[in-house]
């Protein structure tokens, strides 16, 4: 190229270049991105969580993979837009020079399509962006989350060699993170690339020799834009590299940090009866110690780090009018000729700075990569953990053994059968493995072997002694795990009642915390009425009366025989009460060993 443009012609030969380079590049992308998923381990850390999202047989169709090709068709577009307006500007600063008024306000004119062009390009890119990443997060954070809950994982993964820590995190915070930097470095990266190749051409035209210790070095602009970014990147690549490792565990600092936070407002009763403030405060300590120790790593890091890129910064700026400023003096450029210069190696210094630039940036994204594959890979191993195998069908029990982590036996080679109706009081010594044994049951537990027979889905239920509820109404949390939406007023008002809360019936439909709103009791009594919601063929019952005096027991536990009488019962417990509710009973005595015996009613 040279240092002037055809202007008449422009527009038909810069359609064609963005249409020749678009096509090009989009080519290049795809074979780059084929050997970096292949060949690299965060390549293949993005293929695997990016491809399925992009594929043209994904849930998406084709219209990720269209946002994407926009996206770098306008990417390219602003590249042309910026070396046009460059030559604009070499345009009108040498007609100011020769005071050539015509000339002057012909590149105004000139500017101001371009300006207009270029404000149009940015809103369309910004929105255009901003609607892929979007898109992306979305698909992103239900697949983490499906995964997550997936055969669940997000229960049994605290029983794998390598349980992940803060996956509420890595679902909330990195799949954020994820999409837009993702393309914020793609963006970035092509359209470095392409300023590169531009800009080099036009630095190459208006370049000329430079004679160093008597060697005359032809076309010098051009050889030393290179070498003065190329020898700044090596060293910067080297200052920076410590900030991987330490952006990762400062997100692991973080995390930790505010997960005794979170625990210590969760148990705050418990602490305060206890006065553990002490305690509570020299634990919080302790982790957020970590968290501004690392914090000052990376600060005395990235003051080298940033201290030598604003320096290189710094230089860059007067470093082209330095080497072009004799040729100016001598005549043999323009005023035009010496701001294109600048203005070129500024872009060639940009593009190649780019990776020196982003590399904390791409320091932060390898330690996402890392925490969201981590998550993946967890939730696969707690999936394939061992489990007892179910059956649907009448509650039977088939030479069930359950085994504590290190191997000691808690329930050895466990054998019953319940008809419709009966019931089943299952007690011993505490940590004898009565929840153990439940759990196993669930298919919660790992270390077990045997078989189980049971109603499958809603036909068994769980109730555990606090009983979970989610975050919304009260009648969501009386419906749970069904929806909230399906139970009218008057069945609501009538569970209520028969579970003796009629004092909550006017706030069926308050938002609240109902876990820390509803005492030990009450919550009980809920989980009760959850029994007559769902209407099971089996209830497993976890010390589900402990908080509730013994009328109140006696009166839920025939309520249950009454409106269910071929319900099966399950109960765990130590109350004596509990034995008249029963028609067997089954000791654990936390050695492997087990009686079963006939309760008298």
């Amino acid at each position: 190229m040279g240092t002037e443009l055809d202007w008449s012609t422009e527009w038909l030969t810069s359609a064609l270049w963005i249409v020749g380079v678009f096509t090009a590049t989009a080519l290049g992308c795809a074979v780059l991105v084929a050997l970096l998923s292949r060949y690299t381990v965060w390549g293949r850390q993005f293929r695997r969580l990016a491809f399925p999202y992009f594929s043209p047989r994904g849930p998406e169709g084709w219209r990720p993979l269209i946002s994407v090709l926009l996206v770098l068709l306008l990417a390219i577009a602003s590249v042309r837009l910026n070396v046009l307006l460059s030559y604009q500007g070499n345009g009108m600063l040498t007609a100011l020079q020769n005071l050539d008024a015509p000339s002057f306000w012909f590149y105004i004119g000139i500017f101001a399509i371009l300006a207009t062009i270029h404000v149009t390009r940015v809103l369309v890119e910004f929105y255009v962006q901003q609607a892929l990443v979007i898109r992306w997060r979305v698909w992103t954070t239900n697949r983490l989350i499906g995964d997550w809950l997936d055969g669940r994982a997000y229960h049994k993964g605290r029983y794998t060699d390598a349980a992940v820590d803060n996956p509420d995190q890595r679902i909330q915070e990195d799949t954020a993170s994820f999409p837009q930097v993702s393309v914020t470095l793609a963006v970035g990266a092509v359209s470095s690339l392409v300023s590169l190749v531009s800009f080099t051409l036009i630095l190459w035209a208006l370049s000329g020799p430079l004679s160093v210790f008597g060697i005359e070095i032809p076309r010098a602009m051009t050889f030393l834009a290179y070498i003065f970014v190329i020898v700044a990147s090596v060293i910067a690549f080297r200052i920076g590299r410590p900030l991987i490792l330490l952006n990762f565990l400062q997100e692991r600092f973080n995390a930790t940090f505010r997960y005794a936070l979170v625990r210590l407002r969760e148990n705050s009763e418990n602490v305060a009866f206890q006065r553990g403030e002490r305690v509570e405060s020299g634990i919080l300590g302790t982790r957020f110690r970590d968290v501004i120790s690392n914090a000052w790593a990376i600060v005395f890091r990235s003051l080298k780090f940033q201290g030598f890129n604003l320096g290189v910064s710094q230089v860059s700026v007067v470093f082209p009018y330095i080497i072009q400023a004799p040729r100016f003096f001598s005549q043999q450029i323009t005023l035009g000729d010496l701001n294109q210069t600048a203005t070129a190696f500024g872009e060639v210094h940009d593009a190649l700075s780019f990776f020196r630039n982003a590399y904390d940036d791409f320091a932060s994204y390898r330690a996402i990569l890392d925490r969201l594959t981590g998550l993946l890979d967890a939730n696969a191993a707690a999936r394939a953990l061992p489990a007892a195998e179910v059956e649907d069908g009448d509650l039977q029990i088939r030479d069930l053994t359950v085994r504590r982590p290190d191997d000691g036996v808690l329930v050895d080679d466990l054998g019953l059968e319940l008809a419709a109706g009966s019931s089943l009081l299952v007690t011993g010594p505490s940590g004898g493995g009565k929840t153990t044994l439940l759990r196993s049951i669930a298919q919660l537990w790992p270390y077990t072997a045997g078989s189980v027979r049971r109603p499958v889905d809603d036909g068994s239920l769980f109730l555990p002694q606090q009983p979970y509820l989610p975050l919304g109404t009260l009648r969501d949390a009386l419906a749970y795990p069904g929806p909230g939406s399906e139970m009218d007023d008057a069945r609501a008002a009538e569970l209520l009642r028969k579970v003796q809360l009629p004092q909550l019936i006017d706030r069926l439909d308050e938002v609240d915390d109902w876990a820390r709103r509803l005492s030990p009791g009450e919550q009980q009594r809920l989980g009760f009425a959850r029994v007559l919601v769902v209407q099971p063929k089996v209830v497993f019952l976890d010390e589900a009366t402990s908080a509730l005096d013994e009328g109140l027991e006696q009166s839920l536990y025939t309520l249950l025989r009454e409106e269910l009488p071929d319900l099966v019962i399950v109960s765990v417990g130590h109350r004596s009460s509990l034995r008249r509710f029963h028609d067997e009973l089954l000791v654990l005595d936390s050695n492997g060993s087990w009686e079963r015996s006939a309760l008298p009613r």
